[in-house]
């Protein structure tokens, strides 16, 4: 793991393309701006390990034949 000190104002640069600025410090949180292409996505570690925890959840779900599910939608549609 990298470590660095930034003060109000400065920022660092991972790759060409994302750069992470300290917006302020207050009370022991701190403020991140952080630039990165939309195409890139930028979540919260809470969020993130959320993510992973859908889609391991998702994969694990048994896939449900086409002509059940359409069974299943006419049901619920009349």
């Amino acid at each position: 793991m990298l470590v660095l000190t930034r003060r109000r104002g400065e920022g660092v640069a991972i790759g060409p393309d994302i750069r992470i600025v300290v917006l302020g410090v207050t009370n022991g949180q701190v403020r991140l701006g952080i630039e990165a292409p939309r195409t890139t996505e930028v979540h919260r570690d809470e969020v993130c390990v959320r993510i992973q925890e859908e889609n391991q959840l998702a994969a694990r779900t048994p896939v449900v034949p086409l002509d059940d599910f359409r069974r299943l939608l006419r049901k619920k549609l009349a």
